[in-house]
C-alpha cells in the first residue's frame, strides 16, 4: 500500500459516506450541528477503513469492503456498479480484495475498467490465456481478481 493510495482512498471514502449517509441525515435533522460530531468521527474512521482495505489482512479487507458497499450502496439487487466506478480508489481496492462481488463473469469492458486497461487489452489477455473467458460470455471475475493480485513483474531497463 502506498501513501498516495491511502490518501486517495481516505478522501474518497469521506466524500462517499458524506454524500450517501451524512448529508441525508443533515437534511432530515434540519441542521449541521447534530451531525457535526458524525462528520468529525467519519474522518477518523475513514483512515481506519482505508488502512483495513489496503492492509495485509485479507479477511478483514474483504469484510470492510462488504460493510462499506452495503452501507453506501444499499439496494434490493446485487451490487453492480458502472464501469467508471472501478477506476475510483474505492473501486480499485474492492477489485483487488474481492473482485466483483456478486458476479461470476463480467463483460470485457468491465474487466478492462477493473484492471485499468482498455477493452482491447482484455481481448489480448484472453487470447494469450492470461484471463479466462467465461462460457456464458465475458471474462471470469476470478481470473480478473487473480491478475490484480499476482506479484508485479520487474522489467530490466
Amino acid at each position: 500500500m502506498s501513501t498516495r493510495e491511502h490518501v486517495a482512498l481516505v478522501r474518497e471514502l469521506v466524500g462517499l459516506v458524506e454524500r450517501r449517509i451524512v448529508d441525508p441525515l443533515e437534511i432530515l435533522f434540519g441542521s449541521d450541528e447534530q451531525v457535526g460530531p458524525v462528520r468529525e468521527r467519519l474522518r477518523i474512521e475513514a483512515e481506519v477503513w482505508a488502512a483495513q482495505l489496503l492492509g495485509p489482512d485479507e479477511a478483514l479487507a474483504v469484510r470492510m469492503a462488504a460493510r462499506l458497499i452495503a452501507a453506501a450502496f444499499p439496494g434490493d439487487g446485487p451490487f453492480d456498479p458502472p464501469d467508471e466506478w472501478w477506476r475510483t480508489a474505492f473501486g480499485r481496492a474492492v477489485a483487488r480484495r474481492v473482485g466483483h462481488p456478486g458476479r461470476d463473469a463480467v463483460p470485457f469492458a468491465t474487466a478492462g475498467a477493473m484492471l485499468g486497461i482498455t477493452r482491447q487489452g482484455v481481448h489480448d489477455l484472453v487470447k494469450r490465456a492470461k484471463l479466462d473467458r467465461h462460457p456464458d460470455g465475458g471474462v471470469t471475475t476470478r481470473s480478473v481478481h487473480e491478475r490484480l493480485n499476482r506479484p508485479r513483474e520487474r522489467h530490466a531497463t
